[in-house]
């Protein structure tokens, strides 16, 4: 790494990139703003794992592995696809329903497993990853720096998902969602559903032939 000019530079990409709105933040917020707080960040321990291991194996090279195989980016595609669908079809059964489930029903430890699928069935982060290891890190790059790139990104990734937790797990907000829940649980599906529409279709474009 040149200097710290060049963290800084990835720090900085990588905050964009994670706090973006997408899946992960969908999934954290509905957590947060349906179970509470601990659920939800139970919930965002579990995406920030999933990151850093993605971020892990693009350091150690893997990840551009990953990325340049059609056929690991096509499962990882589909699989990512049907989480999505699944938590589309829980928040759309939760719609029709009119349940409000409460932190206690599921343990934090279930929350954690189901953020880190959420993330490890995500292709978006591999490349998340990739372009922001390239943006610093050269071909002189030491094992000390791209170590130290990927545990601030790491980081970066445990951090960023805090202030949805909190801010859809405060007790306002978590009461006027209770007021219109069936309406907010039907919008999260209907997202969620597309999202693993777009997975599908990224799919079927780039499939094998």
């Amino acid at each position: 790494m040149g200097d710290a000019a060049a963290l800084l530079t990835m720090a900085a990409a990588f905050f964009v990139v994670a706090v973006a709105p997408g899946p992960a933040t969908l999934g954290c917020a509905s957590v947060a703003m349906a179970h509470g707080r601990r659920a939800g960040l139970s919930f965002g321990m579990g995406l920030g794992a999933a990151l850093f291991f993605w971020g892990v194996l693009a350091a150690l090279g893997l990840g551009a592995v990953i990325a340049t195989s059609a056929q690991v980016m096509l499962w990882l595609k589909v699989l990512g696809a049907l989480y999505l669908f699944w938590l589309a079809w829980k928040a759309g059964r939760s719609a029709w329903r009119g349940e409000i489930s409460t932190a206690a029903e599921v343990r934090s430890g279930r929350w954690v497993w189901r953020g880190v699928l959420l993330n490890l069935s995500n292709p978006k982060a591999v490349f998340a990853w990739l372009a922001t290891l390239s943006l610093g890190l050269g071909p002189e790059a030491t094992a000390l720096s791209v170590s130290l790139a990927t545990l601030v990104c790491g980081a970066i990734g445990f951090v960023v998902y805090l202030p949805w937790v909190l801010g859809f797990s405060h007790p306002k907000v978590m009461a006027g969602y209770r007021k219109v829940h069936r309406w907010v649980d039907a919008i999260v599906a209907t997202l969620f559903a597309a999202a693993g529409l777009g997975f599908v279709r990224s799919a079927l474009a780039r499939a094998p032939a």
